[in-house]
């Protein structure tokens, strides 16, 4: 692979009020500001579960998908017309192996594990952009996914893993944005911390096992499971990853990671 691939990245993608957030608008917006221009973006997303591999909507101004409940009206009107990016969609049934199928849902529209930090990074909404589902939870399974979508990156499409380094909802206590970790989402954190600066991807696939925290950082484990596609897409597994965003949000780990 050549040294001008783009990277992949995982990303905490935060709720809709994201926008509402100014230092995680800025660290976004740097992200994005040194990153190449990716020539399309392909994100998996922690908000779409659907088994066999399912590729979303590929035509542009399909409407979003907006998968939550509880937020003001202004949250349900935001758009995001990206550009449809069908070869790309084409590219990545090819890549599939021959013995699982592949399907398309064309009126499914981004979720906001999509559209939320993509309307802060790329907020002209000038970049071909395609969802696909996470087929599986396995970690192993879907680092293969992966390494399948990794020749993308020779051409220049970003790929985006985008959840949530802890998600332990049910056991917030504090809701407010400044809210203070609770043990559970610290420890956790730090552990991935030290997981991703030894590029130890044996121990980040078993950390319901082995990371502190656990199970109330993950009671379900799908907004950590697209990091391992972001591991599985990177050149070198044993590189370290940059971490570039760290801190806390409503006490949950905003951690994301960029791999070469």
């Amino acid at each position: 692979m050549s040294d001008h691939a783009m990277p992949a990245l995982y990303l905490s993608h935060g709720a809709p009020p994201l926008v509402d957030d100014d230092l995680w608008v800025s660290q976004l917006g740097a992200w994005s500001s040194e990153l190449p221009r990716p020539t399309a973006i392909l994100v998996v997303s922690a908000h779409w579960e659907s088994a066999p591999l399912t590729i979303g909507a590929t035509a542009t101004g399909t409407p979003l998908t907006y998968d939550f409940g509880g937020f003001a009206r202004k949250y349900y009107e935001v758009t995001y017309r990206s550009p449809g990016a069908p070869e790309l969609a084409r590219q990545v049934a090819a890549l599939m192996p021959d013995n699982e199928p592949v399907a398309h849902q064309e009126n499914r529209g981004l979720d906001h594990g999509a559209y939320v930090p993509l309307s802060v990074m790329y907020p002209e909404a000038d970049v071909p952009v395609l969802q696909i589902s996470l087929p599986t939870l396995d970690p192993e399974r879907l680092l293969h996914l992966g390494e399948r979508l990794r020749p993308l990156r020779e051409q220049g499409v970003l790929i985006i893993g985008s959840g949530f380094t802890t998600h332990g909802l049910p056991f917030l206590r504090d809701l407010s944005p400044t809210a203070q970790a609770p043990g559970w989402s610290a420890e956790f954190d730090a552990w991935a911390g030290e997981r991703f600066a030894a590029a130890d991807v044996d121990a980040l696939i078993d950390f319901r096992a082995k990371a502190p925290g656990m199970p109330y950082a993950h009671p379900t484990i799908e907004h950590f499971a697209p990091l391992f596609v972001t591991l599985g897409a990177s050149r070198d597994p044993e590189q370290v990853p940059s971490q570039v965003i760290d801190g806390f949000w409503m006490g949950l780990a905003k951690r994301s990671i960029q791999v070469a």
